[in-house]
């Protein structure tokens, strides 16, 4: 007689939960092109452009998703992303349409920056929500911050560039979301760079401080002096950030990774 209680193996626990992977991928995917198609039907884009160049970036979010989950994210007690990675998932497929923007580089039009501004700040909001999520159901893992993370930076890069090219900002904006990829490169000639920080509300306040900065420089109307001071303080308080930072780790480093003698 085959017992009713007997549980699936790794194997299976391992596929079932990257197909729940896919098919959230898969929905949220979904969702993200409705964003945009809506996002198109309200502005001035015109033509498959948009939504073309949306496919391709939640594509490629597919790729890397498959590439890098690590075994024990697909099957932590439970099937698939888990809840936090799910909010997680859902900012991401309102950040895609952002970014796709970028490769039209439109025009500056009021609708579409009042477009931009809202799916940033409805991404910004759950921002929040996939850390308290992740918190109320034991959900946390490292590959899910470091998700959150990337996320975080790509979305502030993206509204860099919408800001410089929707606004009277120049381009010096675009420093904002490329400071963090910049530091991250320059790991590789200085290792000690590489090292891991100590947890930092600081940190936090900055990547929020940025995104409501960005969010204020996109905001139509706003006298073009306006716009360029709060840009430049947010620039400034995130340059500060990064050398506190850096000061830290080079005081922390050894000289085998080619830090403080």
């Amino acid at each position: 007689m085959i017992s009713s209680n007997l549980q699936p193996g790794p194997g299976a626990r391992l596929r079932n939960g990257a197909r729940t992977w896919a098919a959230d991928w898969v929905l949220t995917g979904l969702l993200g092109l409705g964003v945009t198609l809506t996002l198109q039907a309200h502005t001035g884009l015109s033509g498959p452009a948009l939504p073309v160049t949306y496919s391709l970036l939640w594509l490629g979010l597919g790729g890397l998703l498959a590439g890098t989950t690590p075994t024990a994210d697909l099957v932590p007690g439970r099937r698939g992303p888990g809840p936090a990675n799910r909010v997680t998932l859902v900012r991401a497929a309102l950040t895609a349409p952002l970014a796709a923007l970028v490769f039209m580089a439109p025009a500056a039009d009021t609708l579409l920056a009042l477009w931009v501004i809202a799916l940033a700040a409805l991404a910004l909001l759950l921002d929040g929500v996939d850390g308290a999520v992740a918190r109320r159901s034991g959900s946390s893992t490292a590959y899910g911050a470091r998700f959150d993370m990337e996320l975080d930076a790509a979305m502030i890069l993206a509204l860099a560039l919408l800001a410089w090219q929707l606004t009277p900002v120049g381009p010096w904006v675009v420093l904002i979301g490329l400071m963090r990829y910049i530091f991250v490169l320059a790991a590789r000639p200085w290792p000690w760079l590489a090292a891991e920080l100590p947890p930092s509300r600081r940190r936090q306040a900055i990547c929020v401080l940025q995104t409501v900065i960005l969010l204020l420089a996109l905001t139509p109307a706003l006298p073009a002096a306006v716009a360029i001071t709060i840009a430049l303080g947010g620039l400034f308080a995130l340059t500060l950030s990064f050398a506190v930072d850096i000061h830290w780790l080079y005081r922390h480093s050894t000289p085998a990774d080619g830090g403080a003698q």
